[in-house]
């Protein structure tokens, strides 16, 4: 297990600074006026989220094939919501629903289109290796010395971020506990030297990730629910995202993704491929799953 993609992430965030308050050249142009669609297109990615990073390769692998000019951005969660609203990015793949990423959909929701979800079955997680000597957030406390006092987490601007914060941390008493915030690829190296070390471990993550294959790891129980029910995993446009692109519109309108495939791909791409350059190991990915990519498109 490696993390590859955080030296790509890391090269994206200076492209994203370029990127911030102008359009792409696909954006400026005139919207389609007989039905087709533009061919340039621009998907952000958040840091850090490796489904989404999957789900973006995959439908860029797919959209190639059909003749579009495909750009992954990658940016932090802010960024593109706000960048989606003036048509800097066309379309995001990895916005949780209802919880998650709800405070952006409430700020920036009037002016984009929620395309539906792709996968019902998401969930915020706060996990341990599998050997730890608790097994629910209401003894992570009492046993906070097990973990170094340490609960590591992800980027500052995520919503499982402030639902740890807001919620989870207050609500089992964690206020004792260092509660490091940093990067996604950053909890995963902590989570890799733990696991190596034989060291107890406890992260702030969400399912499906690729990480439940990767390591020896469970779930802390979440008695109160303060992680929030399972949710989805959706597609919203940009302002002009309709106009610009009415077929891809209701491709991802129909797509669907079960954690099952989603965990195929990731652990392929992450886990299994020698490179920084995830085509090749998409390609393969869909050559194995040709059925279920040739649907993608058939509507």
């Amino acid at each position: 297990m490696r993390m590859r993609h955080s030296a790509a992430i890391a090269a994206a965030a200076i492209t994203t600074l370029a990127l911030a308050g102008c359009a792409t050249d696909a954006n400026e142009a005139s919207p389609t006026t007989n039905g087709a669609d533009q061919k340039n297109l621009t998907i952000a990615v958040f840091n850090g989220w490796d489904e989404g990073i999957a789900a973006s390769e995959l439908w860029k692998a797919v959209l190639e094939r059909e003749g579009y000019d495909v750009t992954l951005q990658y940016a932090d969660v802010a960024v593109v919501y706000e960048g989606l609203t003036t048509d800097d990015y066309d379309v995001v793949l990895d916005t949780w629903l209802p919880i998650t990423h709800q405070d952006y959909m409430e700020e920036y929701g009037d002016e984009l289109v929620d395309l539906g979800a792709w996968n019902t079955e998401a969930q915020l997680t706060i996990a341990v290796n599998e050997d730890a000597p608790i097994t629910s957030l209401e003894e992570l406390a009492d046993n906070a010395g097990a973990f170094n006092n340490r609960l590591i987490g992800i980027e500052e601007g995520s919503g499982l971020n402030r639902i740890t914060s807001e919620a989870v941390i207050p609500g089992y008493g964690l206020q004792n506990i260092d509660y490091l915030t940093s990067s996604t690829p950053a909890m995963l190296a902590e989570l890799t030297a733990a696991t190596e070390a034989g060291e107890n471990v406890v992260v702030t993550l969400w399912r499906p990730h690729w990480a439940y294959d990767a390591f020896p790891i469970r779930d802390l129980e979440d008695p109160q629910g303060l992680l929030g029910e399972a949710e989805g995993i959706h597609s919203i446009g940009g302002a002009s995202f309709e106009q610009n692109f009415p077929t891809l519109a209701g491709w991802l309108r129909d797509f669907e993704m079960s954690s099952e495939l989603l965990y195929s791909l990731s652990n392929a791409m992450f886990n299994e491929y020698d490179g920084d350059d995830y085509a090749p190991i998409v390609e393969q990915w869909i050559s194995e799953n040709q059925e279920y990519v040739d649907s993608l498109t058939a509507g």
